[in-house]
């Protein structure tokens, strides 16, 4: 029987979270972003980053979702961040939810949205415009899109989703 929960990330699942989040980035955007991108873009640079964060506990820690003792996921949410000058409609945002893709479509992905930002509640989130599944994942769970779009640092179009009022 599959173990799964749902817990505050330590600074000891840096490893795992950065294996989720770049095999999750490697799925998303290995069409979007250049080859050379991903030079730099490592596990081991993702692993030192998510160590660095996770020892400062800054707001928006990271939640983790845990099957049968092993991280294969992250979500965390905070105040809402104004992006490229587009002012926030909502008070709470989702900054990232990443599940390893081998466990799409296994639950896990609302598991942690609802632990983060428990449903009906009022937030937004921004998503590649490039990456209907994430959009779909949204959509059934309460988001729209409402227009508000920017393109960022990987000059990827981002736009914005919003739920409740």
């Amino acid at each position: 029987m599959t173990e799964l929960s749902v817990r505050p990330a330590t600074v000891d699942d840096a490893g795992a979270i950065a294996v989720a989040h770049h095999s999750a980035w490697v799925q998303t955007y290995s069409d979007l972003l250049p080859a050379e991108h991903w030079a730099s873009d490592t596990v081991a640079r993702r692993r030192h980053r998510w160590r660095d964060r996770l020892s400062r506990r800054v707001p928006g820690h990271p939640l983790v979702a845990v099957v049968d003792e092993q991280v294969v996921g992250f979500a965390q949410a905070g105040s809402t961040r104004g992006k490229d000058g587009v002012p926030p409609v909502q008070s709470d945002e989702l900054w990232s939810l990443y599940v390893r893709p081998e466990h799409h479509g296994s639950g896990i992905g609302a598991l942690l949205l609802d632990a983060v930002l428990p449903a009906r509640r009022p937030a937004e989130l921004w998503v590649a415009e490039a990456n209907p599944r994430a959009r779909r994942f949204y959509e059934k769970h309460g988001f729209a899109q409402d227009g508000a779009r920017f393109t960022d640092a990987h000059e990827i179009v981002q736009i914005r989703m919003v739920r409740g009022h």
